[in-house]
């Protein structure tokens, strides 16, 4: 099971752990907010699997960049309506059969089936 705790001290700053890492989500723009960590998250996991396919087909694939962006929804409930990312393989040798496999592959990123799944997601308070 996959766990983060975070903690809020007052104002707009929260501070997160997974496992033994932390960082800083700060919602006024001192930090990432939490849309930007939820595109990481995304942009982030299709990096980890295009990774993945690369290590297990040998390709020459060195270096890559992602590039996430998203809009907001203009009516309620407000959430983003629409998540685009760009994967810049950097002009390695790729043909079109082997960039639609790794295409077909990094869709099975966990990030990706989560958002296109739309879990359930349970809230409850402690007092």
């Amino acid at each position: 099971m996959y766990r983060v705790d975070i903690a809020n001290r007052g104002d707009y700053r929260f501070d997160v752990r997974s496992k033994d890492y932390e960082f800083v989500i700060d919602a006024k723009g001192k930090g990432v907010t939490p849309p930007d960590a939820l595109l990481a998250s995304i942009g982030s996991c299709i990096g980890v699997y295009i990774r993945k396919y690369v290590e297990g087909t040998r390709l020459d694939i060195k270096d890559f960049d992602i590039s996430v962006q998203a809009e907001f929804s203009k009516e309620a409930p407000v959430r983003f309506k629409n998540i685009e990312v760009a994967v810049d393989l950097k002009g390695a040798p790729i043909d079109e059969r082997r960039k639609a496999a790794l295409l077909e592959f990094v869709k099975n990123c966990p990030v990706h089936n989560t958002i296109k799944n739309n879990p359930e997601t349970e809230i409850s308070f402690k007092l």
